[in-house]
């Protein structure tokens, strides 16, 4: 009979953060959310910062509430949103807290870069889509400003291995994440070092690259006291939370295509291999790591922020919707016919989210929402059509015919007026639920288990 193992997987997006307990009796993952927390963007003096001590400390407060409850999960797992790290100094202190991707640093740092290392190299050497916020970017900025928790660190750490180290004290540099960085080669799977240094971006802070699966430690003693619990293993899961959501998708066959839908949207194909050539530079499309040494093909999409921050500004209004009645209200308005490109620019982090979808219609000659639902409406319906456009690209791209979506994340994805844009028959769809983002966070750690026991 097979012993019952249980699992603790911490998901941390971009908005907010969970922890999923699951037990495997040999048979199947029952799995629980058994805590939740806020997270979100600091602005301080002019730069953006994630509070990562708070989000530290909802994790032992998580780990408190289990320890009480006498709940010892066999191991703990971490994923987290992609690019943002910290750093971390010779004596082990924390450098202060990661910068976050949405500081605007880092705007017009991808053209200064390029007038050392061309885009087209760039990309060829790293297959990763040209965003500002890329890591690479962000430490290029850092260098050229003189940042100070660079100047005096030893490593950078990227986030779900920032956080796994201050669970044990030991520091590891995990592939999923790494991936997303903008500094892997994707031949070597390894840092592109000389690429770096042609940057004047320092490499001796950059750790070796480690595959999922690999223990990164136990819990410090003191924290393990402190929650009535022993020294739990930490294991370094696929620390990109798109790469555990789509290792968890339930495909039979690889002729799918997956949205994984948050803050972002990042929708793609799986491959066993990078797709690297003029069409994926041209159309701006990336390869970032996944499990088992296979290749997550995507695009980025700005996705429910801009829903979000619209929330926003109505909640200052004084007006406070949940996402049933946003729903509603978009499908009360179906037939509001303006559309916003999600990827513009001026969405990606306004001062008002609402001035700013009413700037881009303006200048495009399309009607201004004039109440909510119609926003509600706009954005629901431009992400569709964004969508819709990108699947064309990727069937242009995959080895295989695409038969269906799946779609894995937050039920205010779905789209009230998918079928009245298009006129085309829709891909078969499937709405996987959203603990799929902790899924691979939690099965990568049993196949480890199962590995371990049979050795």
């Amino acid at each position: 009979m097979t012993d019952t193992k249980r699992f603790l997987a911490f998901d941390c997006g971009a908005t907010s953060g969970r922890a999923v307990l699951a037990t495997f009796s040999g048979r199947a993952f029952d799995m629980k959310e058994v805590y939740r927390f806020p997270s979100g963007i600091i602005q301080l003096g002019g730069k953006y910062y994630w509070d990562v001590l708070t989000i530290y400390q909802h994790f032992c407060n998580c780990l408190a509430d289990l320890g009480r409850q006498g709940i010892v999960p066999d191991s703990i797992g971490i994923d987290t949103w992609g690019v943002d790290f910290g750093f971390v100094a010779e004596d082990g202190s924390l450098l202060g807290n990661p910068r976050a991707y949405r500081d605007p640093y880092t705007d017009g740092i991808p053209e200064k870069v390029f007038q050392t290392v061309p885009r087209e190299e760039l990309y060829g050497a790293t297959g990763i889509q040209i965003m500002n916020f890329n890591s690479i970017f962000q430490l290029y900025a850092q260098t050229q400003e003189g940042f100070a928790p660079l100047k005096y660190a030893q490593h950078i750490l990227f986030m779900p291995d920032l956080l796994s180290y201050m669970l044990t004290g030991k520091k590891v540099c995990e592939y999923t994440i790494a991936s997303t960085s903008g500094m892997m080669d994707q031949s070597s799977r390894q840092f592109n070092k000389e690429l770096l240094e042609k940057l004047g971006v320092r490499t001796d802070v950059l750790l070796p690259i480690v595959q999922p699966g690999e223990v990164v430690g136990t819990l410090r003693k003191e924290i393990a006291d402190a929650c009535g619990l022993p020294q739990i293993p930490v294991v370094a899961v696929a620390g990109h939370d798109t790469a555990s959501a789509i290792a968890a998708v339930p495909a039979g066959d690889e002729k799918f295509a997956y949205l994984s839908s948050g803050t972002w949207s990042l929708m793609g194909i799986e491959t066993p291999a990078p797709i690297i050539n003029a069409d994926s530079t041209r159309l701006n499309f990336t390869n970032e790591g996944g499990i088992d040494g296979t290749t997550r093909f995507l695009k980025n999409i700005t996705g429910m922020w801009i829903l979000e921050q619209s929330r926003k500004v109505w909640e200052a209004q004084g007006r406070t919707y949940k996402y049933a009645d946003m729903e509603a209200m978009a499908r009360s308005e179906a037939g509001f016919p303006s559309l916003i490109d999600p990827d513009d620019a001026r969405f990606a982090a306004p001062a008002n989210m609402i001035e700013a979808i009413d700037a881009y219609l303006r200048e495009t000659g399309q009607p201004v929402p004039q109440n909510d639902a119609q926003y509600i409406s706009c954005i629901y319906h431009s992400l569709a059509h964004r969508y819709g456009q990108v699947v064309e690209m990727l069937q242009g791209f995959a080895p295989f015919a695409i038969e269906k979506l799946h779609v894995i994340g937050h039920r205010q994805c779905d789209d009230p007026g998918q079928g009245r844009r298009s006129g085309k028959r829709p891909l078969g769809h499937a709405q996987d639920d959203c603990e799929g983002l902790c899924r691979e966070n939690l099965l990568s750690r049993q196949i480890k288990t199962q590995k371990t026991d049979t050795t």
